[in-house]
């Protein structure tokens, strides 16, 4: 029993990545073109929400899989005083809907947008604070009302998003 129930959360989350690879596939290079436009500008990636946010502030700085220069990211803390401390017009605020309140969101992204920063929104289904975003924000919501499946596919759309930048960054690499 217990055995079948371990199984059965490996069936699922492989089920949900399948699922959402075509349907999340445009928003994450959508996603890109926001951060490779900010990074390229002279921007950095503002990271906030939740405990998967320093990891996705260190795949920017350190790079994914390949050796390549820093890029300017940072992980905040929880509330909009740093943001408005830190944040410049043409930063990505890269905000990570991990069971933040949705007001403390919609603050955040009004922050975000007094900045005249672009915000990337990785999400559960259809929040609430939708309405607040802009047409030149990103919206990539994960399909799945599980609050740990929502995370296991953030964590894989921050790598994804981590390698297309070093892809566009630094070209394709050379085979070994």
């Amino acid at each position: 029993m217990l055995e079948q129930r371990i199984q059965q959360q490996f069936f699922d989350s492989a089920d949900l990545l399948y699922q959402a690879a075509e349907s999340l596939s445009r928003p994450l290079a959508g996603a890109l073109q926001a951060v490779v436009g900010s990074i390229t500008g002279g921007g950095k990636l503002l990271v906030c929400g939740g405990a998967l946010a320093p990891h996705a502030a260190a795949l920017f700085i350190d790079g994914f899989e390949r050796e390549r220069p820093p890029l300017a990211a940072l992980a905040l803390a929880a509330g909009t005083a740093p943001l408005q401390a830190l944040g410049l017009p043409g930063d990505v605020l890269l905000l990570l809907d991990d069971r933040l309140a949705p007001a403390d969101v919609r603050a955040l992204v009004d922050a975000a947008h007094d900045k005249d920063m672009t915000v990337v929104a990785f999400t559960g289904p259809a929040p609430e604070w939708q309405a607040a975003l802009a047409e030149t924000d990103v919206l990539i919501a994960v399909p799945h009302e599980r609050p740990a499946r929502v995370r296991e596919l953030q964590l894989l759309m921050l790598h994804a998003l981590a390698d297309a930048l070093d892809l566009q960054l630094m070209g394709e690499q050379d085979p070994a």
